[in-house]
C-alpha cells in the first residue's frame, strides 16, 4: 500500500484551501450581524431573513432558473441532433464547415457572442418585428446558442464509443429508424443527455456577458442583478444567497453520489 508522503499532504490541503478556502469565508461570514461583510459581528442568521423579504433577487433568481431551464432544454434537443449528424451520417458535403460553426462557440470570446446576438435580434426586430425588444426571450435563445456547443461535444463522446450493431440489429429485426432512436440509442446515450442538461443548466445560470447584451428592462438575471450590487458595495444578503446556492448543489452532488453508489451495489 503507497504511503502518503507529507509533500504530498501538504499540497493535497494547499490545494483543497486554494479552491474552497473562499467559498468557506464566504459561508461563514453570510452569519455575520454586521453590515461589514469583512468584519464581524457576532453570529447571526437575520440576513437570510432579509434575502427572504429582497423582491429583487428573489424574482431574478427565479427568472434565472426558468431561462436556464427552457436553455437547457432546447440545447439538449439541438445539440443531440448536431451530434447524430455529425457522427452517424458520416462525411457529407459542409460537414468541415458545419462542425466548426458548431464548435465555434467554444472558443469564441463571450464579448463578441453577446454583440452579434445583439445586432441579430435587432436587425430581426427590424425586419420581421421579431423579437419585440429584449427579454428573457432573447437570454434563453443566445444561451442555447452557446449552449447548444457543448451538449454536441458531451454527446459526441458518447455516441463515438457506443457499439452501432446493437443499431444494426434492431434494423434488420425490421425496427423503422425511429423506434431504433427512441428505444435502443436515447437510453444508451441518456447518461451523456443528462451530462449535457446539467452542463447548460449551469453556463445559462452562471451566465453574465451575454445576459447583459441580450437583456431589457424587466429581465435581469441574477447574475446581473448581483453584479449590479457588487459594484455599489457587496451586502450580506449576497452571501447568504450564495449559501443557499452552495448548499443546494452540496445536496444534489451527495444525494447523486448515492444513487450511483446504490447502483454499483447492485
Amino acid at each position: 500500500m503507497r504511503r502518503w508522503s507529507p509533500w504530498l499532504v501538504s499540497a493535497l490541503v494547499l490545494g483543497y484551501l486554494f479552491l474552497y478556502g473562499p467559498m468557506l469565508s464566504l459561508v461563514v461570514y453570510s452569519f455575520n450581524a454586521s453590515r461589514l461583510v469583512t468584519v464581524w459581528g457576532g453570529f447571526s442568521t437575520k440576513w437570510y431573513g432579509i434575502l427572504a423579504q429582497n423582491e429583487k433577487l428573489l424574482d431574478a433568481a427565479l427568472l434565472s432558473l426558468k431561462i436556464a431551464a427552457a436553455s437547457a432544454t432546447g440545447a439538449m434537443i439541438l445539440g443531440t441532433l448536431c451530434a447524430i449528424s455529425l457522427i452517424r451520417f458520416g462525411r457529407f458535403r459542409g460537414r468541415l464547415l458545419f462542425m466548426a460553426m458548431a464548435t465555434a462557440p467554444l472558443v469564441m470570446p463571450e464579448v463578441i457572442t453577446g454583440l452579434s446576438l445583439l445586432l441579430l435580434f435587432v436587425s430581426l426586430q427590424q425586419l420581421i418585428g421579431w423579437p419585440d425588444g429584449r427579454s428573457a426571450v432573447t437570454i434563453a435563445i443566445a444561451h442555447i446558442t452557446f449552449a447548444t456547443a457543448y451538449v454536441s461535444v458531451v454527446v459526441q463522446a458518447r455516441l463515438s464509443q457506443m457499439d452501432s450493431s446493437l443499431e444494426e440489429a434492431a434494423l434488420d429485426l425490421g425496427a423503422r429508424p425511429l423506434k431504433v432512436f427512441m428505444t435502443v440509442t436515447l437510453p444508451l446515450i441518456a447518461p451523456s443527455l443528462i451530462a449535457g442538461w446539467l452542463l447548460a443548466f449551469t453556463l445559462s445560470l452562471d451566465d453574465l456577458v451575454v445576459a447583459s447584451f441580450v437583456s431589457g428592462p424587466g429581465s435581469s438575471t441574477l447574475p446581473m442583478v448581483v453584479f449590479s450590487s457588487v459594484r455599489l458595495g457587496l451586502s450580506p444578503e449576497i452571501n447568504a444567497l450564495a449559501t443557499i446556492l452552495l448548499g443546494t448543489v452540496a445536496i444534489c452532488a451527495i444525494f447523486a453520489g448515492r444513487l450511483l453508489a446504490k447502483r454499483d451495489r447492485k
